[in-house]
């Protein structure tokens, strides 16, 4: 399974959490939030991919607003901020700088994010063991992670 299959079922997996309780009331279908850097074509199909394997089909089973914020700065508060409003059941994003301004812009809405290098240094999350907050996610580990970590598997 290649990295980026991976990433998009587990990203599916903590995105299914959020939604067990609400399976068994009316019909309302499930919002999910999705704020991406830009519209980069396979990381977003991907992500569809893992919602569908899940049950949740944009349109069918679920409604999932897309908001993508160019890579520029200036834009990604309003974007942040605009996603708040819309009020999604769940928010994902992508990256440190999103995750920070998602962070910032809620503190009730579950965010979800993929790939933050150190989130525990960045503050994102408290710690890997337990999250805190309204923030949890994936990420990916850094070569000096890895690099330990064999050493330590070598000792």
């Amino acid at each position: 399974m290649d990295r980026r299959t991976f990433i998009g079922r587990v990203v599916g997996g903590l995105l299914a959490v959020p939604f067990a309780a609400e399976a068994q009331q009316a019909a309302r279908l499930p919002r999910i939030g999705v704020l991406l850097p830009g519209n980069t074509g396979t990381g977003t199909e991907v992500l569809r991919q893992g919602l569908r394997e899940l049950g949740y089909v944009e349109g069918r089973t679920a409604v999932i607003e897309w908001r993508w914020w160019e890579r520029k700065s200036e834009r990604l508060r309003g974007a942040a901020a605009e996603m708040v409003r819309l009020n999604p059941d769940v928010i994902v994003v992508s990256g440190s700088e999103a995750t920070k301004a998602m962070k910032e812009a809620t503190r009730s809405i579950p965010i979800v994010f993929i790939g933050p290098s150190y989130p525990v240094e960045e503050g994102l999350v408290a710690s890997f063991a337990r999250a805190g907050g309204n923030v949890t996610g994936v990420t990916v580990a850094q070569s000096d992670h890895v690099a330990k970590l064999l050493q330590l598997l070598l000792d």
